[in-house]
């Protein structure tokens, strides 16, 4: 059989570290013998976002607006330690929350359920999806390091001239403090975002905040949700029989807890990054979840949701055996190569696509997997893989369907 055509180009954002190593045996084990692939190629990798001073990691951000269909491997956010390792300049921002902030939107992420893989919340029955707001808060504060007594000041200078300003912390000794930010523009694509999703997936909708503390910044959050919940989607809610409502993030933890599952827990950006960890890792593993940005433009970013997985890139290093789990960045490629099939309408993507899904869930289901969930699955005897090993695995189960050419 020929190559599966493709008529655009993906957005494809190279990353760090192990996933670096599985994202380059994905593409030519599991997608090139098969599909013709077009992508724009931006090398997000730490040594080379230092190299053009984070100037790539705009690029591939503005090439997905103009593509609006990327795929994104993990990437390393430094710290100080990862400054000295990597001999960097300085201690770069997130990439992901530079690239959210250019996109917006909101990041849905949903546990990828998988016969022998049980989740160790009892009561869950069916897959809980974190929508997570993609701007601002810690993602993009401005931090100070107090180096004695003296006050912080939190002030606002006006266009008109006006002045807006509250103490802080009056400081007897040394500290920190931090500021952080939103929008009112950024909140309320949030909202729509997850409103048009619940309505899509008919799902009920949750959304938690702090306002009981923070009763000016979180408040705000909660404002602009009921206000366009009542204005544009109450009635669209009522009649699909689906339910929005709003509690304090502690309640919404207490509650998420004792549910079957099968909703949306909308969150703030850091309580999202948080929350999407617990219950990935609760259905089975922090690799068997999917993430996509879905942006108000119509743009989509499909990524893993876990990080670039170090310990086992030093022990590859090192030439020893690893036996990292590849899922979700098979369904990063898969996700994006079917919503470009979608927006180019190209069905026999789309088919190859879920193909990919169903051989990589299906070699799991056969008893073949990956140590982290080799050594939670309720299968018997299961066989346990190298990262190698998984991906061949996959290849030869989707190449029994999809012959290469």
């Amino acid at each position: 059989m020929a190559k599966i055509a493709m008529k655009t180009p993906l957005v494809e954002m190279d990353g760090d570290e192990m996933t670096r190593i599985i994202w380059a045996l994905i593409k030519e084990r599991l997608i090139e013998p098969f599909v013709d692939l077009k992508t724009e190629y931006f090398d997000l990798g730490l040594a080379y976002r230092d190299a053009t001073d984070d100037a790539v990691t705009v690029e591939a951000a503005e090439a997905t607006l103009r593509l609006g269909v990327a795929v994104k491997c993990a990437t390393i956010t430094p710290n100080a330690a990862r400054v000295e390792e990597y001999d960097l300049k300085q201690m770069w921002k997130s990439p992901n929350g530079t690239i959210r902030a250019l996109l917006d939107g909101t990041v849905f992420r949903t546990p990828i359920p998988v016969a022998g893989i049980e989740p160790t919340v009892r009561t869950w029955e069916q897959p809980i999806t974190i929508a997570r707001h993609a701007y601002g808060d810690v993602y993009h504060n401005v931090e100070l390091r107090i180096p004695g007594p003296g006050t912080a000041d939190l002030v606002f200078h006006g266009a008109d001239g006006s002045e807006l300003r509250e103490t802080i912390f009056a400081f007897e000794g040394p500290g920190v403090v931090q500021g952080t930010h939103n929008l009112d523009s950024s909140i309320e694509s949030f909202a729509r975002s997850c409103f048009e999703y619940a309505l899509s997936t008919h799902q009920d909708l949750w959304f938690a905040t702090k306002d009981t503390i923070s009763k000016t910044y979180d408040h705000r959050f909660k404002d602009i949700f009921r206000e366009i919940f009542e204005a544009e989607y109450a009635e669209a809610f009522n009649a699909a029989g689906i339910e929005y409502f709003y509690t304090l993030i502690d309640d919404a933890v207490a509650r998420v807890m004792r549910s079957s599952g099968g909703f949306i827990w909308a969150c703030k950006n850091y309580d999202g990054d948080v929350m999407s960890d617990m219950i990935s890792s609760a259905f089975g593993s922090l690799a068997m979840m999917t993430s996509v940005l879905v942006s108000p433009a119509g743009v989509y970013e499909y990524e893993a949701a876990h990080g670039t997985v170090q310990r086992h890139y030093y022990r590859h290093l090192e030439g020893k055996p690893t036996s990292t789990n590849s899922v979700a960045t098979i369904f990063a490629w898969s996700g994006a190569l079917r919503k470009r099939a979608e927006l180019d309408e190209l069905p026999e993507l789309a088919a190859f696509a879920d193909a990919l899904e169903q051989a990589t869930l299906g070699t799991i289901e056969a008893g073949f997997m990956t140590g982290d969930l080799a050594r939670i699955t309720t299968l018997p005897d299961p066989v346990t893989l190298s990262t190698d090993e998984f991906i061949d695995a996959v290849a030869q189960r989707l190449a029994d369907t999809l012959p290469a050419a």
